[in-house]
């Protein structure tokens, strides 16, 4: 059943080499991942003890390589800013050359690695439950500038009960489905779709001076809670960023009741429209092991120094890969011990 799994995940990487000429063998890659990878992976029972025995919050690169990336992943929706200048494409391709599985960071529609930050965000937690029904695992979120703001928008769509029924939304056929209820594959019971909880989301550099040019005034008030619909959650501030009218002493981000919130303050020598321009940091193997070890401890961290290598961005790709490979291993977990206790498990 692994073996499977493996042949398929090697045909996946192999047909999604890059977008454009190969959008067409992207989207077979991701449409054979939706349907295989939660259901043939979590059944090797040898695979299935060495994930459980991960320490979430301590994951080494040999465990990605040879326990994580063999097993079942969640998928990463990474959305980009209002101008598109820089996608979160590079992002994306270095949390793959990282270890993480290519078609869960591929849009299975056309292959593309990065999302319009213009979505509806109703559209996206309804997609996210779509996910969640097929695959056994919510989604993670990462948006970039404005691409934050819909993350935390879709949060907040999914924590109000204020809004009605969330349709589930199809993003293979784009369209919306006619029931606001999913099968949750961990109990197999019917639930609604509000209420979803999102294991990590992440916002970089997304401001409220935008909102009021882009006249998004309902989210002025809203752009800082978190509300309870994600376990995690991190917002990146740079020091002095014109472009997202943060400066010192700006407001944190804060839950709004359990989640788990943090506001990470990056040098202000950092670039807002280049932030997502990571891939150098994992093809280099001195930053790629820096960021393997690296475990957060400030919410100001330091820059590291002594490197002999190009270090830009290196303190956000750090964070956030960290808070990858720890939710990526509770998901995973979860999922195994669901199926082991008789649940459907999503296998």
């Amino acid at each position: 059943m692994l073996a499977g799994l493996l042949a398929g995940a090697a045909l996946a990487t192999g047909a999604c080499a890059e977008a454009g000429s190969a959008a067409t063998s992207g989207q077979v890659a991701a449409r054979s991942e939706i349907t295989a990878n939660a259901h043939a992976s979590a059944r090797d029972e040898a695979l299935a003890d060495r994930i459980l025995a991960l320490d979430p919050e301590h994951i080494a690169e040999r465990d990605v390589r040879e326990a994580l990336a063999r097993g079942p992943a969640p998928r990463i929706i990474n959305l980009h800013g209002s101008v598109a200048l820089i996608t979160m494409r590079e992002f994306a391709q270095f949390l793959v050359t990282m270890g993480y599985p290519e078609g869960q960071v591929r849009n299975p529609k056309d292959g593309s690695f990065s999302y319009s930050s213009y979505a509806e965000s109703e559209q996206l937690a309804g997609m996210l439950a779509w996910y969640y029904e097929r695959e056994g695992m919510m989604p993670m979120l990462i948006g970039h500038s404005q691409g934050g703001m819909i993350v935390i928008k879709t949060l907040h769509d999914l924590a109000d009960p204020a809004r009605g029924p969330i349709p589930v939304w199809d993003p293979m056929n784009e369209q919306r489905e006619a029931r606001s209820t999913i099968r949750d594959p961990v109990s197999a019971q019917e639930r609604p779709v509000r209420g979803l909880k999102v294991p990590y989301a992440a916002a970089i550099a997304t401001g409220k001076l935008f909102r009021v040019l882009l006249g998004q005034w309902d989210m002025l008030e809203k752009l800082r809670a978190i509300p309870d619909t994600v376990e995690e959650f991190t917002g990146f501030f740079i020091e002095w960023d014109l472009l997202a009218g943060t400066f010192q002493g700006a407001e944190p981000y804060r839950a709004t009741g359990s989640a788990a919130v943090r506001t990470v303050t990056l040098p202000a020598d950092y670039s807002h429209i280049g932030l997502p321009l990571t891939m150098h940091l994992a093809t280099n193997r001195v930053t790629r092991d820096w960021i393997n070890a690296y475990v957060p401890i400030s919410d100001q961290p330091a820059a590291p120094t002594g490197l002999d290598a190009d270090t830009t961005n290196i303190l956000h790709a750090a964070e956030l890969w960290y808070s990858i490979k720890k939710h990526w291993c509770i998901q995973a977990q979860r999922l195994i011990r669901a199926r082991r206790s008789g649940g459907r498990g999503g296998v």
